[in-house]
C-alpha cells in the first residue's frame, strides 16, 4: 500500500470519527432541548456556551438519578393542598406573609419528596430535571420574595409570586399522585391566570 493511499485512508477515518462525534453532540443537544425546554435556553444564555450548558444539564440529570425522589402519600398531598388553600386565602390580609409561607411550603414538599433543600440554586437545578417549566416560575417567585424583603415589591408583584409558587406546588403534588390539584377545581392552570389568590383559595377551600 502506497503512502498516498495510507494518508487518504487515515484522513477518511478521521473525518468519519469527527462526523460521528458531531452527530452524537447534535443528538445530545436535541434531547436536552426537548427535555428541558426553556430551561435549556436559559442555561445556554446564562453560561454563554452551548457545550458548557449541555454539560451542566447532563450533570443535573446524573445527580437527579442519584436522588431517591418519591411520590407523596395521598394524605400528604391532601394536607399540602389544604395548607395551600389556607395561605392563599390569607393573601388579602397579609400578602407578604402568604408569599413567605408559600416559599416554605415548596421547601417542605420538596423535602418530603426526597429533594435536598439546603440551597436554593441546587433545589432549582434538581427540580428542573423533572419540572423544567415550573422551575422558571419558582425562580420568578423567589426573585419577587427577595425583592419584597428589600421593600421593592408591590402587592401585584406578590400576587404574581404566589401564583408562580403555585405552579411548582401543583407540579410537585401532581407528580406520582393518583389525582391532580387542577382536576379538583376543574382547571389545573387556573391559578396561573387568576389575579385574585384570595378568591381562588376560598373556592378551593370550599371543596376540601
Amino acid at each position: 500500500m502506497s503512502s498516498t493511499v495510507v494518508i487518504i485512508v487515515v484522513v477518511v477515518l478521521v473525518l468519519l470519527v469527527l462526523g460521528a462525534v458531531l452527530l452524537i453532540r447534535q443528538r445530545r443537544g436535541t434531547h436536552l432541548r426537548e427535555q428541558f425546554g426553556s430551561e435549556y435556553d436559559r442555561t445556554v444564555s446564562e453560561t454563554g456556551d452551548r457545550r458548557g450548558a449541555e454539560k451542566e444539564l447532563e450533570e443535573r440529570r446524573e445527580r437527579r438519578r442519584s436522588l431517591d425522589i418519591r411520590p407523596l402519600a395521598p394524605d400528604q398531598r391532601e394536607r399540602y393542598r389544604q395548607h395551600w388553600a389556607r395561605l392563599q386565602q390569607a393573601f388579602a390580609d397579609d400578602p407578604g406573609a402568604s408569599v413567605r409561607n408559600a416559599d416554605g411550603l415548596v421547601v417542605a414538599v420538596m423535602r418530603d419528596r426526597g429533594y435536598p433543600v439546603d440551597d436554593f440554586d441546587q433545589r432549582a437545578a434538581d427540580v428542573s430535571v423533572d419540572h423544567p417549566e415550573a422551575v422558571e416560575h419558582y425562580r420568578e417567585a423567589r426573585r419577587i420574595a427577595e425583592a419584597h424583603g428589600a421593600g421593592r415589591a408591590s402587592t401585584d408583584d406578590l400576587r404574581l409570586a404566589l401564583t408562580s409558587y403555585r405552579a411548582l406546588v401543583d407540579a410537585l403534588l401532581d407528580d406520582g399522585g393518583t389525582d391532580r390539584p387542577g382536576d379538583r377545581d376543574g382547571d389545573r392552570g387556573r391559578a396561573h391566570r387568576d389575579p385574585e389568590p384570595g378568591r381562588d383559595a376560598q373556592q378551593d377551600g370550599g371543596r376540601q
